[in-house]
C-alpha cells in the first residue's frame, strides 16, 4: 500500500465514520437456476393470483352500499368486539402460561407445550367439536356450569369469544415465550435479590422488557380471532346479531350475494395487510 493509500485508510473512518462492511451472499449475482426459478414463480403466482382476482372482481362502485348495510355493520361490530374480548382473555391466561413454559422446569413441560400449540395445527371444526364436548350443555365441564351457575356457552356471543380464544391464544403464547427466552434473566434475579417477590419482579421488571413481544402476540391473536370460522360456526352457530361474525357473514353472503361476499372479504384482507404491515419489523426482517 502506497503512503497516500495508507493516509486515506487512516483518515477515512475519521471523515465519514466507521464504514459498514457489506456481506455478500454466496452465489449472489450468478443467476438463478431455471429448475428453481420456474417453481418459485409458480408458487408466487399460486399465492398472489387469488388475492389479485379478489381485487379485480371487487364491486368498487357499489362498495359503500355493500359495506353500509345493517347486517354488515352488525357482523363487523360483533367481530371486533368478540376478537378484542378473545384477545383480552388470551392475555390474561396466555402470558402467565408463556412465563411458566419459559421460566419453570417441571415434569411434562414438553407435553404441555405440545398441548398449547396443538390448536395451531388442529382443524378448527375439530376444535369446535372438542369445545362442544367440553363446554356444551351435556359436556364434561359444561353440565356443571349449567347446573351450578346456569351458564350455557354454546350458541351464544360468549361462545364466540371462547371459540376465538381457543384458536388464537397459541399465537400469543408462542410469541411471549420466545420473547421471555430471549430476555436477560439477570434483571429478574437482581430484583429478587433486592427483596422483590417473583410476581413483583415479573410485573415491574420482566413485563416491561417483554412488552414488544406481548404486543406482537396480541396483534396476531386478535387477527386470528377476527378471521376464525370453523370453531365458531361449530360451537357458537350462525345467528345474525348474536354469533354471526364477519367470516360467517362472508360464507352466508357467498350463497346469495357474491358481491357482498367480496366486499366483506376485502375488509378482512385489509385487516390482514394492516397486521402484516404493523409487524413487518418482527416477521419480515431479513437481518
Amino acid at each position: 500500500m502506497t503512503p497516500p493509500d495508507k493516509a486515506a485508510a487512516a483518515t477515512g473512518p475519521l471523515r465519514g465514520g466507521p464504514r459498514r462492511r457489506r456481506v455478500r451472499t454466496p452465489g449472489a449475482g450468478r443467476g438463478v437456476p431455471l429448475p428453481l426459478l420456474v417453481p418459485a414463480l409458480f408458487g408466487l403466482a399460486f399465492l398472489a393470483v387469488p388475492l389479485v382476482a379478489l381485487l379485480v372482481r371487487a364491486p368498487w362502485r357499489g362498495m359503500p352500499e355493500q359495506l353500509t348495510g345493517a347486517a354488515v355493520w352488525q357482523a363487523l361490530q360483533l367481530s371486533l368486539v368478540c376478537a378484542t374480548a378473545a384477545t383480552a382473555v388470551s392475555l390474561v391466561i396466555g402470558v402467565p402460561l408463556a412465563w411458566l413454559l419459559a421460566r419453570v422446569e417441571f415434569p411434562g413441560r414438553g407435553l404441555v407445550r405440545a398441548l398449547v400449540t396443538l390448536p395451531l395445527v388442529l382443524p378448527p371444526v375439530v376444535g369446535g367439536v372438542a369445545l362442544l364436548m367440553a363446554l356444551g350443555r351435556n359436556g364434561v365441564v359444561g353440565k356443571w356450569l349449567d347446573a351450578w351457575f346456569g351458564v350455557t356457552l354454546p350458541f351464544t356471543t360468549a361462545g364466540v369469544v371462547v371459540a376465538e380464544a381457543f384458536v388464537a391464544m397459541p399465537f400469543l403464547v408462542i410469541s411471549v415465550e420466545g420473547t421471555l427466552r430471549a430476555a436477560d434473566q439477570r434483571y429478574e434475579e437482581a430484583a429478587t435479590t433486592l427483596g422483590a417477590s417473583r410476581f413483583t419482579a415479573f410485573r415491574r421488571v420482566t413485563l416491561p422488557l417483554i412488552a414488544p413481544g406481548v404486543a406482537a402476540g396480541a396483534v396476531l391473536a386478535w387477527a386470528r380471532a377476527l378471521g376464525e370460522f370453523g370453531a365458531t360456526i361449530t360451537f357458537a352457530g350462525n345467528f345474525p346479531g348474536r354469533t354471526q361474525t364477519m367470516p360467517l357473514a362472508v360464507y352466508l353472503a357467498l350463497q346469495s350475494d357474491p358481491e357482498a361476499a367480496i366486499a366483506l372479504s376485502l375488509v378482512l384482507l385489509a385487516v390482514s395487510v394492516a397486521v402484516l404491515a404493523g409487524l413487518r419489523d418482527r416477521w419480515m426482517a431479513t437481518g
